[in-house]
Formats: structure tokens, C-alpha cells, sequence
């Protein structure tokens, strides 16, 4: 099976709008059926963009180094068979009705740092 990231954009100009707690919840309720289904390996979910801070070469700037008309919120990634399969996983994500979209992307290889004991 090949692993798989999927990452989770919105329009950059979200900011505007109140969060909507349900939509949050749904995307939890989505997480606990790919963790349940053994489909999820692993989920990062991204403070707002408004937050980062940007190092390209010397210059180091707050927020965003770019403008951009969609932001990154987050990523998971998964395993399936191929990538038909990665895309139908990818399909059932809420953020598609909640005017973002995803970004599917093989992955080369990862590593997670062992939970110490």
C-alpha cells in the first residue's frame, strides 16, 4: 500500500469570517472514521496562518511570505492502494463543502519521533 498526504486549504480571505464550531466537529467526526477505519496514519492541524512566521534564506518575515489565495489548515496523511482510492478518501473530506479544497500528494517517504515512555 502507498502512503499518502493530503493536504487542507481555504481561501486566504477566511479570516473575515467567525469559525463555525460544527465545522470543526465534523472534520473531527471525519478523523475518528479514518482512524477507526486504519485508512489515517497520522493528522496535523495548523494554527491560522496569521501566526507563522516565514524563513526564505536570511529574511525572516511574520505571517505568510507569499500572498496567496488559499492557505494551508492542515495535513493527514493515509494509506491506500493507489491513487483512485487516496482520491475517494480524499473526496469524503468536509472541507469540500466548506469552501476549501485538498491537495493529494504521494509520499517519498516520513518519519514520526517515537512517543518516550
Amino acid at each position: 500500500m502507498t502512503q499518502y498526504a493530503i493536504f487542507l486549504y481555504a481561501p486566504a480571505d477566511d479570516d473575515d469570517q467567525e469559525p463555525n464550531p460544527g465545522a470543526r466537529a465534523e472534520h473531527e467526526r471525519y478523523s475518528e472514521r479514518m482512524q477507526a477505519s486504519g485508512e489515517m496514519l497520522c493528522a496535523i492541524a495548523l494554527e491560522d496562518f496569521t501566526v507563522a512566521t516565514s524563513l526564505r534564506g536570511d529574511v525572516i518575515t511574520d505571517g505568510p511570505f507569499l500572498e496567496a489565495k488559499e492557505v494551508m489548515l492542515g495535513l493527514y496523511m493515509v494509506e491506500a492502494p493507489d491513487l483512485d482510492a487516496a482520491l475517494a478518501i480524499a473526496r469524503q473530506n468536509p472541507i469540500h463543502h466548506q469552501g476549501g479544497g485538498v491537495e493529494v500528494r504521494p509520499v517519498e517517504g516520513s518519519w514520526i519521533r517515537p512517543t518516550s515512555s
